[in-house]
Protein backbone atom coordinates (compact mmCIF):
# COMPACT_ATOMS: atom_id res chain seq x y z
CA UNK A 1 0.00 0.00 0.00
CA UNK A 2 2.95 2.93 0.45
CA UNK A 3 3.72 2.50 -3.21
CA UNK A 4 -0.41 2.87 -4.10
CA UNK A 5 -0.29 6.00 -1.40
CA UNK A 6 2.60 7.84 -2.67
CA UNK A 7 1.87 6.63 -6.77
CA UNK A 8 -1.88 8.23 -6.81
CA UNK A 9 -1.53 10.78 -3.80
CA UNK A 10 1.17 11.88 -3.94
CA UNK A 11 1.78 11.52 -0.62
CA UNK A 12 2.67 8.98 2.38
CA UNK A 13 0.02 8.16 5.67
CA UNK A 14 2.15 9.48 8.19
CA UNK A 15 0.69 12.50 6.27
CA UNK A 16 -2.44 11.83 4.96
CA UNK A 17 -2.89 11.05 9.27
CA UNK A 18 -1.27 14.46 10.35
CA UNK A 19 -3.63 16.05 7.33
CA UNK A 20 -7.06 14.75 8.95
CA UNK A 21 -6.27 15.65 12.18
CA UNK A 22 -5.63 19.13 11.45
CA UNK A 23 -8.56 19.43 8.92
CA UNK A 24 -11.46 17.30 9.37
CA UNK A 25 -10.95 17.06 13.58
CA UNK A 26 -8.83 19.98 14.44
CA UNK A 27 -9.86 22.56 11.51
CA UNK A 28 -13.77 21.62 12.03
CA UNK A 29 -13.84 22.02 15.48
CA UNK A 30 -12.34 25.90 15.44
CA UNK A 31 -15.16 26.54 13.40
CA UNK A 32 -17.41 25.28 15.86
CA UNK A 33 -18.56 22.77 13.12
CA UNK A 34 -21.26 19.71 15.17
CA UNK A 35 -20.86 16.97 13.97
CA UNK A 36 -19.05 17.50 10.37
CA UNK A 37 -15.65 16.13 10.82
CA UNK A 38 -15.37 15.19 7.28
CA UNK A 39 -14.29 15.50 4.24
CA UNK A 40 -17.08 16.77 2.83
CA UNK A 41 -19.47 13.27 2.82
CA UNK A 42 -22.48 14.71 1.54
CA UNK A 43 -21.89 14.65 -1.62
CA UNK A 44 -20.84 11.00 -1.51
CA UNK A 45 -24.84 10.16 0.07
CA UNK A 46 -26.80 12.47 -1.51
CA UNK A 47 -25.60 10.35 -4.86
CA UNK A 48 -27.08 7.50 -2.81
CA UNK A 49 -30.35 9.22 -2.24
CA UNK A 50 -30.68 10.28 -6.10
CA UNK A 51 -29.78 6.47 -7.37
CA UNK A 52 -32.44 4.85 -4.78
CA UNK A 53 -34.99 7.88 -5.83
CA UNK A 54 -35.01 9.32 -2.44
CA UNK A 55 -35.10 13.02 -1.90
CA UNK A 56 -31.45 14.45 -1.79
CA UNK A 57 -32.96 17.87 0.08
CA UNK A 58 -33.00 15.22 2.80
CA UNK A 59 -29.34 14.93 3.13
CA UNK A 60 -28.55 18.32 3.82
CA UNK A 61 -28.28 18.65 7.54
CA UNK A 62 -28.42 15.27 9.48
CA UNK A 63 -27.43 12.58 7.03
CA UNK A 64 -24.07 13.63 6.00
CA UNK A 65 -23.07 14.46 9.73
CA UNK A 66 -19.95 11.66 9.45
CA UNK A 67 -16.36 11.54 11.29
CA UNK A 68 -13.23 10.50 9.30
CA UNK A 69 -10.64 8.98 11.60
CA UNK A 70 -7.23 7.80 10.07
CA UNK A 71 -4.33 5.59 11.15
CA UNK A 72 -1.16 4.25 10.53
CA UNK A 73 -0.50 0.46 10.78
CA UNK A 74 1.93 -1.90 9.97
CA UNK A 75 4.77 0.12 11.47
CA UNK A 76 3.55 3.38 9.64
CA UNK A 77 3.50 1.69 6.17
CA UNK A 78 -0.14 1.79 5.53
CA UNK A 79 -3.45 3.94 6.31
CA UNK A 80 -6.40 2.84 7.83
CA UNK A 81 -9.40 5.35 7.19
CA UNK A 82 -12.78 4.50 9.09
CA UNK A 83 -15.32 6.87 8.25
CA UNK A 84 -18.41 6.47 10.91
CA UNK A 85 -21.81 8.28 9.57
CA UNK A 86 -24.22 7.28 12.85
CA UNK A 87 -27.38 9.89 11.87
CA UNK A 88 -27.62 8.48 8.19
CA UNK A 89 -31.71 8.27 6.84
CA UNK A 90 -32.10 5.12 5.60
CA UNK A 91 -35.59 4.95 4.88
CA UNK A 92 -38.63 7.60 5.78
CA UNK A 93 -42.31 7.84 5.91
CA UNK A 94 -43.42 9.32 2.72
CA UNK A 95 -40.70 7.69 0.18
CA UNK A 96 -38.90 9.79 -2.10
CA UNK A 97 -39.51 12.18 -5.44
CA UNK A 98 -40.42 9.03 -7.49
CA UNK A 99 -40.49 5.62 -5.69
CA UNK A 100 -43.15 3.95 -3.56
CA UNK A 101 -42.75 4.88 0.27
CA UNK A 102 -40.76 3.30 2.30
CA UNK A 103 -40.56 2.45 6.32
CA UNK A 104 -38.16 3.33 9.05
CA UNK A 105 -37.44 -0.56 10.54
Amino acid sequence: MPELIKSVLKTNATSLVELNMLKNLNGSAMEGVLGWFNAHANKNVSVIYIASGKDPAQNIIESSHCITVMETVNEGRDLHVSVSIPSIEVGTVGGGTSWPHSQVV
